[in-house]
């Protein structure tokens, strides 16, 4: 008689599947309109639902990062790119209750690095303060130099919690 191993190992619940989406789209405001819309319907579909505080902080992320790339990284005729992954838990901790969601925009223009805007109050301006928020609302973020060819990546990494992970019943 032959047993079957997997009667004896317990049963646990598995990760988050990692995630990805990426995509080029034109630099223009309608190509980062596109991307941000499309952010937000991948967010849904791997179960980060419309409305909720990550969906909207992850979506406003995108936004403020494709909206750079097109007025800031923009060369006539080069597109942009998005990148959108989630991996569990932060620095691919399996057993966390958290996810690590990680948003990358790469253009072509590398000779413009991006710059926090001043948090001085007296400063009346409207614009420039797209950093300032993926500052505040993601746990790192940062700019490097892109490997294959011309251009940055600016990215941005959020830990949120993991929104497929049963909650405990009281």
């Amino acid at each position: 008689m032959t047993s079957n191993p997997a009667d004896n190992m317990l049963t646990t619940q598995l990760p988050t599947p990692e995630h990805h989406f990426g995509m080029r789209f034109s630099s223009t405001p309608r190509g980062a309109r596109l991307a941000r819309r499309l952010c937000g319907e991948r967010l849904a579909a791997w179960g980060i639902p419309y409305g909720t505080d990550a969906h909207d902080t992850l979506t406003l992320i995108a936004a403020e990062l494709c909206a750079n790339a097109v007025r800031h990284g923009h060369i006539p005729g080069r597109d942009f790119r998005i990148d959108l992954t989630t991996e569990p838990g932060p620095n691919d901790s399996r057993d966390a209750d958290t996810i690590s969601v990680h948003i990358a925009v790469t253009d072509t223009r590398g000779d413009r690095r991006p710059e926090p805007a001043p948090t001085d109050a007296t400063d009346e301006r409207t614009d420039g303060r797209g950093l300032l928020l993926v500052a505040a609302l993601s746990d790192r973020w940062g700019c490097t130099p892109r490997p294959d060819g011309p251009g940055k990546t600016v990215w941005a990494l959020c830990v949120i919690p993991d929104p497929n992970r049963p909650t405990p019943s009281s």
